[in-house]
């Protein structure tokens, strides 16, 4: 490029939470041995480097150029950085476990689809008067959403913030179907949940009202009695918030839209979190 344009840019994040991510990738390159002075960034920009791409989503072309460093070896960078941070996660036992010693009555459960780029890999729904090669259904196509995405469960403090993000599953499934693929989360759930702690969720995991707290559904042959209708209202009261913790996450515009390999969609998801968790010190 002839005679390119230079320009200040601020970061929008705390200079703190960059060098604790510096610290991080630090001792990763302590672990696995990696040797002075072979890496072209220091650990610090590379983690001004990730922090970028969760933040803005600044392509990776871009972070190459940026660094004088070779595409694949920014490729390289960001999913070390991203599998670093998302090891820092917290899990979802503990995650209760602390949403209990906080002293949460209760918890928010909610699945939200990631978009990610159009993916052509065949899923196991089969469409009739089609043609043999366009038969199934992308295993990445939510038919509800209408776009291509991924899957991921978080559950959320009763403030809607964030205390845990689930691995993705494919765009296709529901989020009950997600819930129960996920095999220690209703479990989980209901280990937590006790005579003064429950599990909200939407009609969305309806299958799994003996774990979960679900509404009431309204049917064409029944109306909701009163009782219903005041169980209603106090359980959607409750759990307005919880669309909040999905916000929160998408406010990192790597999860607007996913331009990785869609599996890697509850990886950077686990690392927005942690990135949260630092930039506003709190995780439950």
């Amino acid at each position: 490029m002839p005679d390119p344009v230079t320009y200040t840019a601020v970061l929008p994040t705390s200079r703190a939470t960059v060098q604790h991510i510096a610290a991080l990738l630090m001792r990763h390159r302590a672990v696995v041995g990696t040797r002075t002075d072979r890496r072209a960034l220091s650990c610090f920009a590379h983690a001004v480097l990730i922090c970028r791409f969760l933040l803005d989503a600044v392509r990776v072309a871009h972070l190459a150029r940026d660094n004088a460093i070779g595409v694949s070896t920014a490729y390289r960078y960001v999913h070390e950085a991203l599998d670093v941070l998302a090891a820092q996660a917290p899990g979802l036992r503990p995650a209760l476990l602390a949403a209990h010693a906080a002293g949460h009555t209760h918890v928010n459960l909610d699945g939200t689809l990631v978009v990610t780029h159009r993916v052509g890999v065949q899923g196991p729904t089969v469409r009739r008067g089609r043609s043999h090669g366009q038969r199934r259904v992308d295993l990445w196509w939510s038919g509800k959403h209408r776009c291509h995405g991924g899957n991921i469960q978080v559950v959320t403090a009763p403030d809607g913030w964030p205390i845990w993000v689930s691995p993705v599953r494919p765009g296709r499934e529901h989020d009950v179907t997600c819930a129960r693929t996920h095999l220690d989360l209703l479990p989980a759930l209901v280990e937590f949940s006790d005579a003064g702690h429950t599990v909200l969720a939407d009609l969305g995991y309806e299958g799994e009202r003996a774990r979960l707290t679900c509404p009431h559904k309204v049917t064409t042959n029944r109306d909701l009695d009163v009782d219903q209708r005041s169980f209603n209202r106090v359980h959607a009261h409750l759990r307005a918030r919880a669309e909040q913790g999905n916000a929160w996450l998408k406010n990192y515009r790597a999860l607007q839209k996913v331009t990785l390999c869609p599996w890697r969609v509850g990886v950077i998801a686990a690392a927005i979190l942690v990135v949260l968790h630092l930039e506003h010190d709190r995780t439950t």
